[in-house]
């Protein structure tokens, strides 16, 4: 590795590259995403460029070095490890917004620009880009997870929002996966197979992604319910009746608590399981859809309906849901507890009834957990703090909610990636010959096995991971 290093100095310079091991830790694990022991990269590089990632693959390629690649590091489910070392691939320098392109609603930006921070440029232009995941998310790394948030029910995921990449090999090869039309049938779908590959194809150091017009005339609602059943089946009816709201979410009653109990809001919620719905549109249809869910909420008993469209009333009312997970990490009985998730999504119809089977399984263990989900698509996440002596008893319960979302015909991940922690539930899920279909690909574009390895997919039955 030290003649590596002088070699990655030589192409990003000696403040390009890191061995600090405070630094080296938080880039291979999380709080919430921990990596498998104490496994960590042994040098972080900090690349410029697309010319750079390539010189640096082509090092750690012709040296046998793995590779992780690092863009915001919010993702979940051990996406971050670094499991065989070698070095992290920090993309923080390349955050430039390359270009605009107002009269074909489209930008060219880096990996490592936040979705807050386009969104701030995009405004000044009465632009708007929709993905929304959890705070600090970065591009490349929305791009390597194929991650939603709460926009997904109005404006689809991230790989709806993804025109082109730019990709960087395992070899240092730069591929340009398509050009800038919102449509194109040229040859295999590249992009896309690059949209949720978790940074185990490809490094993205380039993308083109769609945008579309500001939301205008933004209100949003807060409904409080008896029971989880009551929020789902009125947030059913919407859907049937063709509704496009901009965006619906439910938190339950622990997450409520949680909120309350943590200060990152600066109201007091009932605590009963609670819609979190956003309306845009022309005033006339913002009021239209607001009758009718206020209608529906109240044939289906709800307790409380609260509105705004003060801009800054809204903000107040969507933070509650913004920072639910930081709530419910708040919670911990002991500063050692650990956080678990999941996140599974399964047709709408059958939401209440696993979302009810979880807060059983839970309560029964004793634990703290909560559920919360983009109710619209049918996608939640069941979250519970465990301390060492219930790890077990938090891994089962978590275990048993994937394999009852796949018996209802779900899926265990709908916006988070497989990472390390999903890859045998993505066998139960795909089963064995789509699995070993992904390794196929996997190995065509990476026989070396260099980049994210142990990801998605095991490509060594007894890899220790």
């Amino acid at each position: 590795m030290s003649e590596a290093r002088k070699e990655l100095i030589a192409i990003v310079g000696r403040g390009g590259v890191d061995d600090t091991p405070g630094n080296l830790k938080s880039r291979s694990g999380t709080e919430w995403s921990p990596s498998p022991g104490s496994t960590c990269a042994a040098l972080i590089v900090f690349p410029h460029n697309t010319e750079d990632v390539s010189e640096i693959m082509k090092v750690c390629h012709r040296r046998r070095i793995p590779v992780t690649g690092f863009s915001g590091g919010t993702s979940l489910d051990g996406a971050l490890a670094s499991t065989r070392g070698g070095i992290c691939i920090d993309f923080s320098r390349m955050n430039r917004i390359l270009k605009v392109h107002v009269r074909d609603m489209d930008v060219v930006v880096q990996p490592a620009v936040g979705w807050e921070d386009l969104n701030e440029r995009l405004a000044e232009m009465d632009l708007f880009f929709p993905p929304d995941p959890g705070p600090g998310a970065q591009i490349g790394g929305m791009i390597g997870t194929g991650c939603s948030g709460t926009n997904a029910y109005r404006y689809g995921t991230m790989k709806d929002w993804v025109i082109s990449t730019t990709v960087v090999l395992a070899d240092g090869t730069i591929v340009k996966t398509r050009n800038r039309p919102r449509k194109s049938s040229a040859g295999y779908d590249l992009t896309r197979l690059i949209v949720g590959s978790s940074g185990t194809l490809g490094l993205v150091t380039e993308a083109v992604l769609k945008v579309t017009s500001k939301p205008k005339n933004e209100l949003v609602a807060v409904i409080a319910f008896p029971s989880t059943a009551k929020a789902v089946s009125t947030v059913i009816d919407v859907v049937q009746k063709g509704i496009m709201l901009a965006a619906v979410e439910l938190l339950d009653d622990n997450t409520m608590r949680a909120v309350n109990e943590s200060g990152y809001s600066n109201k007091e919620w009932k605590e009963t399981p609670t819609l979190f719905v956003r309306f845009s549109g022309t005033k006339s249809a913002v009021q239209e859809q607001v009758d009718i869910l206020k209608a529906l909420a109240g044939k289906h008993g709800r307790e409380s309906f609260e509105s705004s469209s003060d801009p800054e009333q809204i903000k107040n009312l969507w933070a509650a849901r913004k920072t639910a997970l930081w709530s419910l990490i708040a919670q911990k009985r002991d500063p050692s507890d650990k956080f678990l998730g999941s996140d599974v999504a399964v047709p709408i119809s059958r939401l209440s009834e696993i979302i009810e089977e979880v807060n059983s399984k839970v309560k029964a263990a004793g634990l703290l957990g909560s559920t919360l989900g983009h109710v619209g698509d049918g996608n939640f996440h069941a979250s519970i703090l465990y301390g060492e002596k219930d790890k077990v008893t938090a891994q089962r319960i978590i275990a048993d909610i994937q394999r009852r979302g796949i018996e209802m015909e779900g899926t265990v991940t709908g916006e988070h990636g497989v990472g390390l922690a999903l890859r045998d539930m993505l066998e139960v899920e795909l089963g064995e010959s789509a699995v070993d279909m992904m390794r196929k690909i996997k190995f065509a574009l990476d026989p070396l096995c260099l980049l994210n390895c142990d990801k998605i997919v095991r490509v060594e039955h007894n890899d220790g991971q």
